[in-house]
């Protein structure tokens, strides 16, 4: 199971049992990181933690000290990953270790405002000497303030529909309410920035929250979200910004995430090599689905990990385009009845899905491909469908079986859906635009040479 769902069962759990937690979140991270921001931990005060903000690190300290910081509220602070000497500006400073320091002993500075000032951090910027050279900025809140955040992540990979977070992780911002002529805006306020880019308006995902702070936070917000480009809320999962005053002075700074759906893993083909990839699959906490026309196979007895598992139809071109919706597909029935089913429905709505992989040699997809074209009446439909077409699947990395296989494809999947490039090793595996449209051109070359052939044979009949 992935860590962010670990984190929203035992947060459940926790709510249940009325036990106090707390959430800490990298909101940035400076030079080298082992995770990146946006990854959380759980920490329970019966002991139970899940997740993970570092390579390990970092989390005894933050155990030990979670509920301490947050006595007073939710607050930033700052870990570094260097060396044992850090140099800043030149000059060389002694570090602060974490052996010696008291655990039980408090700081007069810490907790007492919303906001953090990196002089100010004399505790907790502690640096553990790994020779990482890294900073980590990590955001501390209670259960009963993160779960409005932890509810927002639920109901994304309920409905797979991704939703845009502003996280406040400091501000200098002071405005007057009825109750206080001298407010600031509270470190961990969370707007949701979908509403802004619909209809101009933002919203707190927290119902506490009243219009009054939504209201003075819309002012320096909006200006964060108008700075960043489309690309970067639609395609980058955070992205650390800053936002300055008319006078050019540090207003507010804000985590922006795109929260995304889990990763959808349909699987044509339900025969022995598929289990190590429904495995691998879930252990990346992606959503898998097995079909097979061939009811033996497709049992739920067989693939007891695997969220769905069902037979499908050759003929059930519906259902194969509901369940490959915005899904990475894999092709792996070993029947060439079920592939050329499959792949003919596939190829004519490329724009349907996000990956697709047929298992198998090369020149067994390409007849199936060229048999398949036969029945295409619309050559761009069907050239962008070969374009995005992945065979043999997977990458090659070595090694043999089922279980490699396995890693292979998931490694591929991943590469595609995160928008990495392909390495220059594996780069066969996936055919250019210039050779896609070769092979589709040679197809209907053969298409038109056939009918020729067809019509001259009638003529000397």
């Amino acid at each position: 199971m992935n860590q962010i769902a670990d984190i929203l069962k035992l947060a459940r759990e926790a709510q249940q049992q009325q036990v106090d937690a707390v959430l800490a979140t990298v909101v940035r991270t400076e030079g080298s990181a082992y995770r990146r921001a946006g990854a959380m931990m759980l920490i329970c005060e019966n002991g139970r933690s899940v997740g993970m903000i570092s390579g390990g690190c970092l989390e005894p300290h933050i155990i030990k000290r979670a509920f301490w910081l947050t006595r007073q509220g939710a607050n930033v602070q700052v870990y570094q990953t260097g060396d044992d000497i850090e140099y800043a500006d030149g000059v060389a400073q002694a570090s602060v270790s974490e052996e010696g320091f008291d655990f039980n002993r408090g700081s007069d500075n810490k907790g007492t405002d919303n906001k953090y000032d990196e002089q100010d951090i004399d505790l907790d910027e502690l640096n553990f000497g790994l020779g990482c050279n890294g900073r980590v900025h990590v955001l501390f809140e209670r259960l009963a303030t993160a779960m409005s955040l932890l509810n927002v992540i639920s109901q994304v990979r309920q409905s797979q529909q991704p939703v845009t977070v502003a996280t406040l992780i400091r501000s200098t911002i002071h405005f007057n309410t009825q109750n206080n002529p001298n407010s600031q805006l509270q470190i961990g306020l969370r707007l949701n920035l979908d509403n802004y880019i619909k209809s101009g308006k933002l919203t707190a995902i927290d119902a506490n929250n009243s219009d009054k702070v939504v209201s003075n936070a819309s002012s320096t917000v909006i200006h964060a979200i108008e700075s960043l480009s489309e690309y970067k809320l639609l395609h980058k999962n955070a992205e650390y910004v800053i936002v300055k005053d008319d006078n050019d002075n540090l207003a507010t700074e804000w985590l922006i995430q795109r929260l995304q759906p889990q990763i959808r893993l349909l699987i044509c083909g339900a025969g022995n090599d598929v289990m190590p990839l429904v495995t691998m699959a879930k252990m990346q906490d992606w959503h898998v689905t097995v079909v097979d026309s061939r009811a033996q196979y497709a049992t739920q007895r067989r693939f007891p990990e695997a969220d769905s598992v069902m037979v499908l139809a050759l003929n059930d071109s519906d259902t194969l385009l509901k369940l490959s919706k915005n899904a990475a597909i894999a092709l792996m029935s070993h029947s060439l009845s079920q592939d050329r089913a499959r792949l003919g429905v596939l190829l004519e709505h490329a724009n349907h899905y996000k990956y697709l992989g047929q298992l198998g040699p090369r020149y067994r997809t390409e007849r199936l491909i060229e048999e398949i074209s036969t029945r295409f009446t619309n050559s761009a439909s069907l050239n962008l469908g070969i374009k995005k077409l992945h065979y043999p699947i997977g990458y090659k990395l070595g090694g043999d079986g089922p279980e490699a296989l396995a890693l292979g494809i998931m490694a591929q999947v991943n590469a595609v859906v995160h928008n990495q490039n392909l390495s220059a090793e594996n780069s066969d595996t996936h055919l250019s635009n210039t050779n896609c449209t070769t092979l589709f051109s040679t197809h209907i070359d053969s298409i038109e040479t056939t009918a020729t052939s067809a019509r001259a044979a009638i003529n000397l009949s």
